[in-house]
Parts: C-alpha cells; structure tokens; sequence
C-alpha cells in the first residue's frame, strides 16, 4: 500500500487533483499553525515586517529563473522523451529523458550558486532599495536574514526540477509531499530555533525547510531509473527547446514578482505591520486557490500537454477542468467572505497579535477573496498556452495588467491603507483573467463557454442560499456561545460554514449539477480501488 502511494501512477486529472488537492490541504493547515505561531509570538510588528520583507528578493531569484523555465519548457518536453511499459517504467529506453535532467540540474545548480553569491553580497544594496520605510536596526536585520535565506533558492532549485520529474511521470502522491515537508521546516524553526537564535531562527527555518522540500523527492526519482551524471549538455535539441521557452516565461514572472516587489515597497511606507498583513491575509486566501485551482491545473498540465494541438480533445479538457475548479472555489468564496472574522480570530487571534490587527486582516481579507474565482483559473489558463509551447502571450497579457496592478495599488493604498493594496490586486487579477479568456478564445476558438456559464450559474445560485444560510447560523448560534472565548468562535464558525456546505451541494444536487456528480463517482472509484487492492493483497496472501 505505502510503496503503491509513493511509486504508483494516477491517470486521471479528477483523482490527481483531489490528492494533490488533500496535500496541499494539509500543507496549508500547516502553514496556518505557522501564521498562528508567528501571530502569536511577534504580532502585526516589525519583527514580522522584517522577515517577509527579507523573503522578498531570494524567492525573486527562485521564481524567475528556476520555476518560470520548468512551467514552461520543461514538463512538455520531457513528457515527450519519456517511455512507459503497461508493466511500468522503461529505464533503459528513458536513458535521453535522464540526460536531459542531468542537463537542467546542473545548470540550475551551477546558475543559482552564482546568483545566491551575488545575492548575498549585494544584500544591502537590494534591501535599501525594496524596503524604503525601513532604517537603523529594522534595515539592518532584514539584510541579515536576507543573506541566510538566500541559501533556500539552491535547495528549491533542485527540487523544482524533481517536481517536474515527478509531474511528467505522474507520481503526484510525493510531488504533492514537498509543500508539507517546507512548512515542517518553517514551524520547526520558528518553534525551536527562535528559542536559540532570535529573529534569526525564522530565517534557518525557511531553509530547513528548501531542504526538506527537497529531499523527500529524490528516493522516487532514484526509484524511476535517474542516475545523474556531471554533464551540461548546451548543444542539445531539447536543452535548447526549453531554454528558447524560459526567456518568455521568466519575464512572465518577472512581472508578478515586480508586482510583489511594489507592494513590499509600498507597505514599507505604510503603518508598522501592514505588509505582515498583507501577508497574512494573502496567505489565507490562497487556502481556496492552493487546493482548488492549483492543484487542478497541476494535475491537468500532463493531459492538457499531450492533447494540446488536438482541438476536440483539448477544448473536452478545458470546460472540465474549470467547471471542476468553480464547482469547489465558487462556495469558497462565500465561507471566506462570511465567516472571515471567525477565520481570522481562529487562526491568527493569540497573544501579540491586537483586535486592531485583526480588524485590518478582516477588510484585507474581504477585498482579496473578490478576485478567488480568477485566482484559481488563471494557473490553468496559462498552462494552456505553455502547453502550447506558447509563453508569449501570457507575457504580453501580464504587462498589461502589471501595469495596472501598480498604479491601483499606489492610488488605492494611498487612500485606503494596506486593504488597497487587496483591492488593487483583485482588480488585476480579474482583468488578467478576461484578458488570458479572450486570448484563448481567439486563439482557439470556442471552449465550451455556453456549457460551463450554465454550470457557473448553479453553482453561483447555490453559493448565495449556501450564504445566507451561514448568516442566518452566525445569529443563532451567536446567543448560546461565549464569542470572547478561542472555542465559542472555533464552534460557531465551523457550525455555520457547515451547515452552509450542506446546503450548498443540497442545492446542487437539486439543479443536477453535472460536475457534483463527476466528483461524487470520481470519490466512489478512488474508494471502490482500495477496497479492489485491499481484497488483491489478501488473496495473495491466502487471507
């Protein structure tokens, strides 16, 4: 059973999201515990300003030039070279498929010791430049823990090429176990290195964690038939295919990642502790996003690769994979705007962090979960046109709304503080995504439009009683429980969003909603499996 979850093969785009979906729910809640530890300790403070301000530039350095290549160039083009018996995987025959992984390995880890070096040394200079509203010891330590945190990158590097790997084989049960094994590291430092080392503490545990990312990949990868060897391989087709595709693709990134520059330069300027929450409400946003949309468009990004210039099959795909990602971020969307206030006093309501701060996160919070829908799409619509092999067109699209995301954020936090800030990146957000849409649409010409607008208006018809439903909870459940207390809060959220989940498909079911009955079989398969696998295992045992 455990050897079949780490080596065995999933198909189906449904099956592999829901479990990379389950992964990054557990990674997720994790990664609240470590918001909750953080809040806990530091509050909406400097402390806290300091070390997300000092993530800024060394996930720059990992998103532009590592991530951006493989999204792009990497997974199409080893899905191509790679060969599959029906009794398993075909090491010999895989042999041009590893060359290539020694190829992109070591040239990503060549380029990122050159660049984290660089980094490192010129620290100071970058910080001074992203973080204006800080000085004196509160600059001095954001350059410090810059320097350590520029070490993660390598340890990413690595393991983003693996993740690839293991995507193009299909093996999502371990490619989803790296986000995991990252917030591990993070709350381990944070709960044991703090204690030792200060603020610093938070630093080596980011880097714990790049490790732990990436070390939980490689028994797989050996397990698959990869034997690395020392070579770069400059001259080779493939090599060159995918770097002719990382030029693109990294300015792509570049435009999100100067995006998120802006708003640490604009949040520097603002109230102490603004971009912690900005952060803080990012990262509970990207809860619906994480385990809907990324997980949907990860899981489809194989399939969407091999059929991507076979109209019929593609177009099939792509009203699938939406109608599946709405059916599940549309109610998202209500629990988050509903029940906000409860969420954020759970998860982050302890020790330092004030009811000021929670206020803050509230009206942030509010305006960033507008744009949910077009935060979960818009992963799926890119990969798309990469799976295309076209990455100029996302690129285009992303100035265009970069453009706009700077200046509402300048213009609205100007007026309305860090919460402008979410509202500027909603709006963008929803632009990209109409944009992305209409590209698409011209490019390849209907996709299903008429069919999952149907399906987007039950889901919208159920998502409003499912609300109101939850209002109407909150009120009753309100007089019978102490709202002061961590548990009167913890009950009545879950009450209420549970009650507004039951109606919520109830309601669906009602408008024979397709797609809650695709998942509904999609779930009774994966169960009917198990229970198949577990009744092979026993025969064979003579049970």
């Amino acid at each position: 059973m455990i050897k079949q979850l780490f080596h065995g093969k999933i198909n189906s785009i449904t099956t592999a999201a829901l479990l990379i979906a389950v992964s990054s729910l557990i990674s997720r809640f994790l990664g609240i515990f470590r918001d909750r530890i953080l809040a806990g300790q530091f509050g909406a403070g400097d402390t806290l300003d300091i070390y997300y301000a000092a993530f800024r530039i060394p996930d720059l350095v990992f998103n532009l030039l590592i991530l951006g290549a493989l999204s792009a160039g990497f997974i199409p083009i080893f899905t191509s070279l790679i060969k599959n018996r029906e009794d398993g995987i075909d090491k010999e025959k895989n042999k041009e498929a590893w060359q290539i992984v020694s190829g992109i390995l070591n040239i990503v880890i060549v380029s990122l010791i050159f660049l984290c070096a660089l980094g490192i040394t010129f620290a100071p200079f970058f910080m001074k430049l992203i973080t204006p509203g800080f000085s004196g010891e509160k600059l001095i330590l954001t350059i410090a823990l810059t320097k350590i945190m520029f070490l993660s990158p390598i340890f990413l590097g690595i393991s983003a090429v693996l993740g690839g790997v293991l995507q193009s084989f299909k093996r999502f049960f371990v490619y989803s176990l790296s986000p995991i094994f990252y917030n591990i590291g993070i709350i381990i430092g944070a709960l044991y290195f703090t204690p030792l080392w200060g603020i610093y503490g938070l630093a080596w545990g980011v880097v714990l964690g790049a490790f732990a990312h990436f070390i939980v990949q490689l028994p797989t990868i050996l397990h698959l038939g990869f034997k690395y060897s020392f070579q770069f391989n400059f001259k080779n087709k493939k090599i060159k295919e995918i770097g002719a595709m990382v030029a693109p693709r990294t300015m792509s990134l570049a435009i999100s990642q100067i995006n998120l520059v802006v708003i640490t330069i604009v949040a520097s300027t603002l109230a102490g502790g603004s971009l912690t929450i900005f952060n803080f409400a990012n990262n509970l946003q990207s809860f619906p996003v994480g385990i809907f949309g990324i997980s949907f468009a990860v899981a489809a990004f194989p399939v969407l690769s091999a059929v991507a210039f076979n109209k019929k099959d593609l177009v099939k795909n792509i009203s699938l994979v939406i109608r599946q990602i709405l059916f599940f971020i549309v109610p998202a969307t209500v629990l988050l705007i509903t029940l906000r206030a409860q969420i954020i006093r759970v998860v982050l309501g302890s020790g330092q962090f004030s009811w000021q701060d929670t206020i803050l996160t509230i009206n942030t919070l509010g305006f960033f979960s507008l744009s949910l829908f077009a935060q979960a799409l818009i992963p799926l619509l890119v990969r798309i046109f990469y799976a295309r092999h076209d990455s100029k067109t996302p690129f285009i699209i992303g100035i265009i709304v970069a453009i706009i995301n700077v200046w509402l954020s300048l213009l609205l936090s100007s007026k309305m503080g860090v919460a402008g800030l979410a509202l500027a990146f909603s709006i963008a957000n929803i632009l990209n995504l109409i944009i992305l849409w209409l590209a698409l649409h011209w490019k390849i010409g209907s996709l299903d439009e008429l069919k999952i607008l149907i399906s987007t208006i039950k889901f919208s018809a159920a998502a409003i009683v499912c609300g109101v439903v939850i209002q109407g909870m909150k009120l009753v459940i309100w007089q019978y429980i102490d709202m002061t207390k961590f548990w009167g809060v913890l009950t009545q959220g879950i009450t209420a969003g549970l009650m507004g989940l039951f109606i919520y498909l109830a309601v669906c079911s009602f408008l024979k909603s397709e797609e809650l009955f695709d998942f509904w079989q999609s779930v009774k398969r994966k169960i009917s499996l198990k229970k198949v696998n577990i009744q092979d295992q026993s025969e064979a045992r003579g049970i």
